[in-house]
């Protein structure tokens, strides 16, 4: 029987708005331009997603006084971004923390720069309010949704390990999220595994429960990568630890004007207002700047040998060979523990 959960026309700002955690994707690797701030003989070419650095930068004025030009190209997710920084289009550019690791097994040249960590509620397997599993090990034999490559294909296979299962002992079936969003509201799947603010979106559409959320089976991380060529020019190197610097400071103002950057990303994205509070309160939010060290890298190579033992990625992955340590400054270690999110 098919579940119409919601009115279609409700779905459709959600089917145009990817997320850095996604996997693999159909999109073009070349970025659509939207325009240059700043002044300058050095142009920084920074990778963006829609309602992302350039959106956030913005409305905390942190795009105010560069000394340097920033030229924004939009991405629709993650890996065709880091298309883009491998192909040296791209300066620099926001991602969760599956893409890298993909980019790396194929081998791209990537350097992750800066880190977030963030609470992991937003990530979440989700299941209609009337169905009957009520924990991740009543998944077995059930059809689950996620996006190949992800975070949330990540937290499928973590919360799966953790209630004695694995992926053999469910039904999966891989959709990006504009297709799982069509496939779970009309009840062709069980379960949905994905991000915010698709998580955020359901909840408040009184479109599900969660059966299982990231906490405390991922890292919660979120990357600013960049290519080696410009982190090679001293003048472009110099950029992009200012720019860092001004995603750090404008992640402190989200964390105090929830509202109104809530405000700001709903007109970015097209979601609702109360979708982009939730998923605000839930998930961006609670992130800080922490540094890039031992502990991060170890817990992206547990990411990375997962998906290699899954022969998902083709090449053995040594992620300390694709970080840089030098704008750590004095930042916390990344185990530290994220804000506490705001959104039951």
């Amino acid at each position: 029987m098919r579940r119409h959960l919601a009115p279609a026309a409700l779905l459709l700002p959600l089917a145009l708005l990817t997320s850095a955690c996604g996997g693999s994707s159909a999109a073009s690797s070349v970025g659509s331009g939207s325009g240059t701030d700043g002044k300058g003989s050095v142009t920084l070419n920074v990778g963006d997603q829609k309602g992302g650095s350039e959106a956030v930068l913005r409305a905390a004025g942190e795009l105010k006084n560069l000394d340097y030009k920033i030229k924004w190209s939009t991405f629709t997710s993650g890996p065709p971004l880091l298309e883009a920084v491998n192909a040296k289009a791209v300066d620099i550019g926001s991602v969760g923390n599956t893409p890298p690791v993909f980019a790396a097994g194929a081998g791209s040249r990537i350097t992750v720069v800066g880190a977030l960590r963030g609470g992991s509620q937003g990530e979440a397997i989700l299941v209609p309010k009337d169905s009957k599993p009520r924990k991740a090990a009543d998944l077995r034999g059930k059809s689950v949704a996620v996006a190949q490559g992800s975070s949330a294909h990540y937290q499928l296979i973590a919360s799966l390990k953790q209630a004695g299962l694995t992926l053999g002992d469910i039904k999966v079936k891989y959709l990006q999220p504009a297709d799982a969003l069509a496939a779970y509201t009309s009840g062709s799947v069980d379960a949905w595994a994905v991000w915010d603010p698709y998580t955020s979106q359901i909840l408040k559409g009184g479109q599900g429960r969660v059966l299982a959320d990231g906490e405390g089976v991922v890292n919660g991380l979120n990357f600013q990568v960049a290519a080696p060529s410009a982190l090679n020019d001293s003048k472009k190197a110099a950029a992009v630890k200012d720019f860092v610097e001004r995603l750090r400071r404008a992640q402190g103002w989200v964390y105090a004007h929830p509202d109104a950057w809530a405000k700001v990303w709903a007109k970015d994205t097209g979601l609702s207002y109360e979708v982009a509070l939730a998923s605000v309160n839930r998930s961006n939010a609670t992130r800080i700047p922490v540094a890039i060290d031992d502990a991060l890298v170890a817990s992206e190579q547990r990411i990375a040998d997962t998906f290699t033992s899954l022969k998902l990625i083709p090449n053995k992955v040594d992620f300390a060979k694709y970080v840089d340590r030098r704008f750590n400054d004095d930042l916390p270690p990344s185990t530290t523990a994220p804000r506490p999110s705001k959104e039951s």
